[in-house]
């Protein structure tokens, strides 16, 4: 089928899905974006000038800047073929603590580009810190991604992964060396956890969002962390003046993807948080069915002491948000996802679990297949 079939033929399960998803922040342009919210369902696309937020959320205006993923720039990039006839798992697997595997990528670039949020559009974003990818600009596609390198330790994650860079005062400050970014099951039946699709991308929370906003978003789990201070939602006054201190930030990305969709005009609809049910059981709800790894960030900066002048490119610290371009090789992250999440081990970047060393390993001494 075309990849931009607009009345996604067969479809017909899905021709109410709604692309709000609430609980998840729009990101904004400006500041004046309408708050209209979209309930358009797939294949009946509103307008390039419509606006995009959630409830009590800023918005952000539709782009109509075309890309290489997205010709007519109207924000939509189809999957192909998309996942149809899936219901959200309600299973109890076998019990696992852990099903989760680590990607460690180092920083790379600096710029101020987004190629989700501004594609084609060099220099109109504020500054990123990119890690894994090397090539990661304004006009990345999946083909330039899947055909650059990257600072992973794994060859075949040439994932772009890129947020707010970080600044001491007027001093750009970069988290040092590989830094961890753990690929999880977000629901209970993480035998029912899928690799990413091929051209997946996303953006977890919102430079715009308040205070209030950030410690309430569902994949906020600490807040800002150093040394003994937990629990911040904006940057703390202070941190221990010790060598061993850093500052420390975890955010979790929403898992449940609609099937249909590899990118929607505000960069969310498309994904959704597991929701919870009866005994502590979470499932990805019914218009986003099918359930993906669930990154979860884990940011170290090298900055401690006084704090008052530590700011981000977007803001305060509770502008803190991320982006993510998939650009695995579909083998690599199968074999990851199916050996360490859908087999209830927790997998360093080989994807081996010292505590089941007979389960073996995934890559080999240079993370790759064998």
């Amino acid at each position: 089928m075309p990849r931009r079939s607009r009345t996604l033929t067969g479809l017909l399960l899905f021709t109410s899905l709604t692309l709000t998803t609430a609980g998840i922040a729009g990101i904004a342009a400006t500041a004046n974006a309408s708050p209209e919210t979209p309930a358009a369902a797939a294949g009946t696309h509103t307008a390039h000038n419509a606006a995009y937020s959630m409830p009590g959320m800023p918005g952000m205006a539709a782009s109509t800047q075309a890309s290489g993923d997205d010709p007519d720039g109207d924000g939509y990039i189809m999957a192909n073929p998309p996942v149809t006839g899936v219901t959200p798992s309600t299973a109890v697997p076998p019990q696992a603590y852990f099903h989760e595997f680590q990607a460690k990528c180092a920083p790379t670039h600096t710029a101020p580009d987004d190629p989700i949020v501004y594609p084609g559009q060099p220099g109109k974003s504020h500054d990123h810190t990119f890690m894994g990818n090397t090539t990661t600009n304004a006009d990345s596609t999946t083909a330039s991604l899947e055909a650059g390198g990257t600072t992973c330790l794994a060859p075949g994650d040439k994932s772009g992964y890129w947020m707010p860079s970080l600044f001491n005062g007027t001093q750009k400050v970069l988290p040092q060396g590989v830094q961890t970014i753990y690929y999880k099951s977000g629901v209970t039946d993480y035998t029912s956890v899928r690799p990413f699709p091929r051209g997946l991308r996303y953006v977890v929370g919102s430079p715009m969002q308040t205070q209030e906003e950030f410690k309430n978003l569902k994949g906020t789990v600490e807040g800002w962390e150093c040394g003994d201070s937990f629990k911040n939602y904006n940057f703390p006054a202070t941190c221990p003046s010790r060598q061993d201190v850093q500052l420390n930030l975890r955010l979790q990305a929403p898992s449940c993807w609609d099937g249909i969709h590899l990118d929607t005009p505000d960069h969310k609809s498309h994904m959704a948080y597991p929701v919870a049910g009866g005994a502590n059981y979470n499932s990805c709800p019914a218009d986003h069915p099918v359930a993906l790894p669930m990154i979860e960030f884990k940011m170290a900066w090298p900055v401690n002491g006084d704090m008052s002048q530590v700011k981000l490119a977007s803001g305060a610290g509770y502008s803190f948000h991320y982006d993510f371009m998939n650009g695995w090789d579909a083998a690599t992250l199968d074999a990851m996802v199916t050996h360490c999440v859908k087999g209830g081990l927790q997998c360093d970047p080989h994807g081996y679990d010292e505590n089941h060393p007979g389960a073996g390993a995934v890559l080999d001494g240079n993370y790759e297949l064998p």
